[in-house]
């Protein structure tokens, strides 16, 4: 009998022993089967990962693709202009403060105002761009012919009614323009002058620089005298020692109001000068501040700041 009880108790025993690793076996048998799931699914999460490496690539693709917006606003696409800005840095801004040069002496665009501080339509729309780009906007005023020269060491950039020409490219770039101009020619009240062939062997005063010394140097048997401000040529004129002055529209109506009865401003497209555009003097190259610049400018031109200026200093300006 203890024999057999010995037997029973043993073959208990075995199947207690089978019966847990019964239970073992089927545990493990779904640890394995998640283990297989989660490989499973890594598997099928690895062609979505994929994608997304490829997103980043397109990323730098888009990166190259800014670098060509930015290389597009240096000829004045304002679009590409603006994207360029918005995603490069440039270092003219890094300090806050945007430096400008501007030559006071070209009413109604610049002026040396009440308080012998810079003036006039440039300025305020300068200082308006400044405040589009939350730097601060220093004006030195500098001899209209040494601006361009000092764009990039004295002065970031130069708003001075400053026509676009392909001779001025070659050293800096520009802004979109932001102002069609045309040359006038001051002559005494009484003057015969009106043609291009009039100015011909004639004393003519011009501003250094300007487009207007651009033009008279053209000009068959001129006498040309250059003047660092437009006003000292005037008062020659007055005086008798020049025959005539050649300079900018509004600058020309602005000397015509200020010396009324001694000499008259007379229209351009007489002596067949072609329109001219001015624009903002930029550092060759910085494609970044461009954008910024013409951005912030279009911004102005669309929410009325730009109107608003012109009524105020060009329109109503008896300067």
């Amino acid at each position: 009998m203890k024999k057999l009880a010995a037997v029973m108790a043993a073959a208990v025993m075995c199947i207690s022993a089978l019966a847990g690793c019964g239970s073992k076996a089927e545990d493990a048998a779904p640890t394995e089967g998640t283990a297989a799931a989660e490989n499973e699914s890594a598997a099928e999460a690895a062609p979505e990962e994929a994608p997304a490496e490829a997103e980043a690539g397109d990323g730098q693709d888009a990166g190259s693709g800014n670098e060509e917006e930015a290389g597009a606003a240096g000829s004045g696409n304002e679009e590409e202009a603006g994207a360029a800005g918005e995603a490069g840095v440039t270092e003219a801004l890094a300090d806050g403060v945007l430096n400008v040069g501007t030559n006071a002496e070209f009413p109604p665009f610049e002026y040396v105002g009440d308080d012998g501080e810079p003036d006039g339509f440039d300025i305020a729309l300068i200082k308006a761009i400044g405040e589009k780009l939350g730097v601060e906007v220093q004006v030195d005023n500098m001899e209209f012919a040494s601006l361009v020269s000092s764009i990039g060491s004295k002065i970031d950039v130069s708003i001075a009614g400053m026509t676009v020409t392909e001779e001025r490219q070659k050293t800096v770039d520009f802004s979109d323009a932001y102002y069609e101009a045309v040359q006038f020619v001051v002559a005494p009240a009484d003057t015969a002058i009106a043609s291009a062939e009039d100015l011909k062997g004639k004393a003519i005063g011009v501003q250094l620089g300007t487009t207007g010394d651009f033009i008279a140097e053209e000009i068959e048997g001129a006498t040309v005298s250059q003047y660092n401000k437009a006003v000292d040529a005037v008062n020659d004129l007055i005086n008798g020692r020049l025959d005539c002055v050649i300079i900018d529209k509004n600058p020309a109506l602005v000397f015509q109001a200020r010396f009324e009865g001694k000499v008259t401003a007379i229209d351009g497209a007489q002596f067949d000068f072609e329109a001219e555009n001015y624009a903002i003097a930029l550092p060759k190259g910085d494609t970044a501040l461009a954008g910024q610049i013409n951005t912030a400018l279009k911004e102005l031109k669309e929410d009325g700041t730009f109107d608003a200026l012109v009524a105020e200093y060009i329109e109503g300006s008896d300067e």
